[in-house]
C-alpha cells in the first residue's frame, strides 16, 4: 500500500471526524472528506481554496509568545501582529479589527508574487540592459578618446605647418631683402669703381703730358676736375628689424580649438537630469581690462545692428536697404537687399544660421534662407521693432501698435503666435510705447530681456512673462542719463546693454545686479551680440565699425 493510502486510513476529516480526508482547504487550514467539501464551500463569506490533500501547502504557524501552547492563527490589524485565539478574546485587543492569518497570508502572498513577477520580467532585465550598455560604453572609451587625441594631434600638425610656413616665409623675405641690399651695394660699388677708373686714366694722361713738355698736348688739355669734385651719391640701406610680437597664449589656445565640457547626466526613469557639477557652463571671470581684438569697417554711413553668424563672421545693417555679412578683416562675404527696398529695422541669426530681419514700414518679419527671402509674419495693427532667436528656435519680436499707444513682446513658432507679453500682474504695461526700437535678447535661464529706451530701463521677465526686475542704470557719474539700446546675454547669464549716450556697456548678472562697465573707447554703441566663445561684438553708430571685445 502506498504512503498516501496509509495516510488516508490514519487521517480523518476535521469536520465529521468519521470519514477519510481527501481534500484540504488552504484558506481555513482544515482537512475535509468528499462529503464535507460541499458543506464547507457553502459558506460564501470566505474565499475558500480547496485542493487535494497531497497538493496542500503546509503552513508553519508561529507560537504565541504569551500563550506557549497556542498557535497564532489570527491577525490584529491595529497592532500589526499575529495573535492566538486567547489573545483575541483578551482585553489587550478588545475592539481591534481581527482577521484570519490565512487571509492576511493570502493577500501578502499575492503581493509577493506580483513583486517577484515585476522584478523578473521588468525591473531586472532593465538593470541587465543598463549594465550591458555601460560595458559597451566602456569598451568604446579607447576608440572615442583615441579619436579626440588624433584630432588634437592633427590640429597640432596643422598649426605646426602654418607656423613653419610663416617662419619659412619670413626667412624667404629676409633672404630677398638681403639680396636686394647686396645688389644695391654692388651697383653703387660699380658706379664708384667706374669713376675711379676714369680718374686713374686722367691722372696717367696728365703725368705723360707733364713729362713730354709737348706744347700742343699741354695747350689742348681740358681740365675735368670739376666733374669729379662732387662724389657720386652714397646709397644708404638700413638693415630691416624684426618686430617680434608677444605670443598671446589665450588667443593661441582659442585658435587651436576647445573641448566641449564633459557632460555627466544621471538618468532617472525616463527623464534625464543633469548632474549638479555640470548643470552650468564653466565659470569665466570678468577681465579687469576688456580689450578690442578686432575692428570691422562695415562701409555704412551709420551702423545700427550686428548679429553673430560665427566667431569670425557677422551680419550687419545700417542706413540703407542692404544687409552685409562681413568677416573680421572687413571683407564683404555676402549682401542681401530687403524685399521691399526699405531699411531693415533689426536683424537676427537663427539656430540654423539663417538671417531674420524686421521691416518696420511694411509690418513684416522675413526669413533669408539660401539668399531667398520669405515673409513669415505679416502684422495687422502692429509694427515690428526688434527680433531675436531663442534656444527653442522660436522668434521673440518687440512691437508697437500703429497708434504708438501700446507695446509688447510676442513669441512666434514659425508664423504661429505662441505667447504675448504686455502687462504685469496688476495689469500695468510692462513696456512704454513710442517710436523707439526695443532691443531684446533671451538669457540662458530663459528670461526675456528688453532694453526699453522709452522707459530708460532694462525690463526682464521670466519665460512665462512675469516681471522679475527693472534695471534703470548704475548710480555713478554719467554724462547723460541711462539710455539702453542694444542688449545681449552670454554663457554666464550676464546681461550686457549698450548705454549709447554714455559710450559704454553695462554688465549685469542674471538678477539685475550691476557688475561693471566696458568702455574700450566706444563711440555711440548701438547693436550688440555675443558669439559662442563669449566675444562681444559692438556696432558703433557714428564710426560704422564693429568692435570685437574680449571681456571674459
Amino acid at each position: 500500500m502506498d504512503p498516501f493510502r496509509r495516510a488516508q486510513i490514519i487521517l480523518l476529516c476535521d469536520l465529521c471526524k468519521t470519514a477519510h480526508l481527501q481534500s484540504h482547504c488552504e484558506r481555513c487550514d482544515i482537512n475535509l472528506c468528499q462529503t464535507c467539501v460541499g458543506k464547507h464551500l457553502s459558506d460564501s463569506s470566505i474565499r475558500h481554496k480547496v485542493v487535494l490533500y497531497k497538493y496542500r501547502k503546509s503552513l508553519n504557524y508561529s507560537t504565541c509568545p504569551d500563550h506557549a501552547d497556542e498557535l497564532c492563527k489570527h491577525y490584529c490589524e491595529k497592532c500589526d501582529i499575529s495573535v492566538c485565539s486567547t489573545c483575541v478574546s483578551s482585553s489587550k485587543h478588545e475592539g481591534h479589527d481581527i482577521s484570519d492569518i490565512l487571509e492576511k497570508l493570502s493577500a501578502k502572498t499575492e503581493s509577493l508574487q506580483k513583486d517577484l513577477d515585476e522584478l523578473e520580467t521588468k525591473i531586472y532585465p532593465r538593470y541587465e540592459e543598463m549594465a550591458s550598455g555601460v560595458q559597451t560604453e566602456k569598451a568604446e572609451l579607447e576608440t572615442n578618446y583615441g579619436e579626440l587625441t588624433t584630432i588634437a594631434d592633427q590640429q597640432g600638425e596643422v598649426l605646426h605647418r602654418e607656423i613653419t610656413a610663416i617662419v619659412n616665409q619670413r626667412k624667404s623675405d629676409i633672404q630677398e631683402m638681403k639680396n636686394k641690399h647686396l645688389s644695391t651695394l654692388n651697383k653703387n660699388t660699380e658706379e664708384i669703381t667706374q669713376k675711379m677708373a676714369e680718374l686713374k686714366q686722367i691722372m696717367s694722361d696728365l703725368r705723360s703730358i707733364l713729362k713730354s713738355n709737348d706744347v700742343s698736348l699741354t695747350s689742348t688739355y681740358k681740365s675735368r676736375n670739376s666733374e669729379f669734385t662732387t662724389l657720386p651719391p652714397k646709397v644708404r640701406v638700413t638693415v630691416p628689424s624684426f618686430s617680434a610680437q608677444k605670443i598671446n597664449k589665450d588667443q593661441l589656445n582659442e585658435m587651436f580649438g576647445s573641448l566641449s565640457p564633459l557632460s555627466i547626466n544621471t538618468e532617472h526613469g525616463d527623464t534625464m537630469k543633469s548632474a549638479e557639477a555640470v548643470s552650468s557652463p564653466p565659470v569665466k571671470p570678468l577681465l579687469d581690462e576688456p580689450r578690442v581684438t578686432a575692428t570691422i569697417d562695415t562701409g555704412y554711413k551709420h551702423l545700427a545692428r550686428v548679429s553673430c553668424l560665427s566667431e569670425d563672421q557677422v551680419w550687419t545693417c545700417g542706413d540703407n536697404e542692404t544687409m552685409k555679412l562681413l568677416n573680421l578683416q572687413s571683407k564683404l562675404l555676402t549682401s542681401i537687399q530687403t524685399k521691399s527696398g526699405n531699411w531693415p529695422r533689426a536683424i537676427a541669426v537663427t539656430r540654423d544660421g539663417d538671417l531674420v530681419y524686421t521691416d518696420y514700414n511694411d509690418n513684416t518679419i522675413n526669413l533669408v534662407k539660401n539668399k531667398q527671402i520669405q515673409t513669415v509674419i505679416t502684422l495687422q495693427g502692429w509694427r515690428p521693432l526688434n527680433v531675436c532667436s531663442t534656444a527653442s528656435d522660436d522668434l521673440l519680436v518687440t512691437m508697437d501698435s500703429d497708434d504708438d499707444k501700446q507695446s509688447k513682446v510676442v513669441r512666434y513658432s514659425g508664423s504661429t503666435e505662441k505667447q504675448s507679453i504686455q502687462f504685469d500682474d496688476q495689469g500695468r504695461p510692462l513696456y512704454l510705447s513710442g517710436d523707439y526700437t526695443k532691443y531684446l535678447s533671451e538669457n540662458k535661464n530663459l528670461d526675456i530681456c528688453v532694453a526699453d529706451r522709452s522707459a530708460r530701463a532694462v525690463v526682464v521677465v521670466n519665460q512665462s512673462g512675469k516681471l522679475r526686475f527693472r534695471y534703470t542704470g548704475h548710480p555713478s557719474n554719467t554724462k547723460q542719463s541711462f539710455s539702453p539700446r542694444g542688449i545681449t546675454t552670454d554663457s554666464q547669464s550676464h546681461i550686457l546693454t549698450a548705454d549709447h549716450h554714455n559710450d559704454r556697456i553695462h554688465i549685469l548678472d542674471q538678477d539685475g545686479q550691476f557688475l561693471r562697465y566696458i568702455h574700450c573707447d566706444l563711440d555711440y554703441p548701438l547693436g550688440l551680440c555675443v558669439d559662442i566663445r563669449d566675444n562681444l561684438f559692438v556696432a558703433e553708430c557714428n564710426t560704422a565699425k564693429v568692435k570685437k571685445i574680449q571681456y571674459l
